[in-house]
């Protein structure tokens, strides 16, 4: 991309101006846009490059197509703009790199954008430096587009689930759960992190059974949400079971130390103890002892 030199804002005619990436509004979004124009002015020219028309100067936009939109929605010709020097090319990819920066943005404008750039012969690395996206998030993209995850692609675009989670999905190994965490999503039934705990799980599974030695003509179940729930349903009982064994015997080592310490305070059974060849304990409740009484 060639170096582009900004100059002062100018008075241009909106009707020369060409919308190079043009991409549907949020009406609410619009409509504080406009009523923010209307009362205050505009607080940032428009960035447009310039290019030779046979009647006069024509103009690509390069971001700005909100505030372009409010003007002529307020009923005005001409409108300040910063205008650079920039190729038909280099004005779409500032576009959609502009647009990608943004810190909200609509899952298919993100898709369409991303995909542009690609096209465009952007690698994934460049995407995600110029985007300030992750370079595993712009990758995941990338890879829901080019193979082809139509079920998920339908998802987003029908805004049944945001598009990281359709990426996440995407990295599952088998199509069949994608397609049960797709419903269990779509469904509400499983969110966030629990999703993907829900995901890791099942892979586990598949891979390695469920913790025995499993053989070839060992026939794997068909998944279903029912399925998948009560498996994470399971596992997450069973670390609670094991969580309850682990407090119950925290609470006996703690009565045998409390114990053991005031049985030790008495020295009648102290004297005792080394009669019968027993004054020596478990070092570990030895240490315990000692913290509980300051290493007296």
């Amino acid at each position: 991309m060639s170096e582009m030199q900004p100059q002062a804002a100018e008075l241009i005619p909106m009707d020369r101006i060409t919308v190079v990436n043009p991409r549907v509004r949020n009406q609410k979004a619009f409509r504080e846009i406009v009523d923010n124009i209307a009362e205050l002015g505009l607080k940032r020219p428009i960035t447009v490059a310039a290019r030779e028309g046979e009647d006069g100067p024509l103009y690509d936009l390069v971001c700005g197509q909100g505030r372009l939109e409010a003007f002529e929605e307020l009923g005005q010709t001409k409108i300040p703009a910063i205008i650079i020097d920039a190729s038909s090319e280099d004005c779409l990819v500032m576009s959609l790199v502009e647009n990608l920066a943004r810190r909200q943005h609509r899952a298919l404008d993100l898709l369409r954008d991303i995909k542009g750039l690609k096209e465009r012969g952007y690698s994934e690395p460049e995407i995600a430096r110029k985007t300030n996206l992750s370079l595993k998030y712009v990758r995941g993209v990338v890879r829901l587009l080019e193979s082809g995850e139509h079920r998920l692609l339908r998802a987003v675009e029908s805004g049944k689930i945001p598009v990281s989670v359709a990426v996440d999905i995407a990295e599952a190994k088998d199509t069949e759960v994608q397609d049960v965490l797709r419903q269990a999503y779509e469904n509400n039934l499983l969110r966030g992190g629990k999703l993907m705990a829900a995901k890791r799980l099942v892979e586990a599974r598949q891979q390695h059974g469920k913790g025995r030695a499993s053989t070839d003509r060992t026939k794997r179940r068909s998944l279903s949400v029912e399925s998948l729930i009560r498996t994470y349903q399971n596992d997450v009982e069973k670390k609670q079971v094991l969580l309850r064994k682990a407090t119950a015997t925290r609470n006996e080592l703690m009565f045998i130390t409390e114990a053991l310490r005031k049985l030790l305070i008495d020295e009648n059974f102290v004297t005792l103890l080394r009669a019968e060849g027993l004054a020596t304990i478990p070092k570990n409740l030895s240490d315990r002892l000692a913290a509980r009484t300051g290493g007296v």
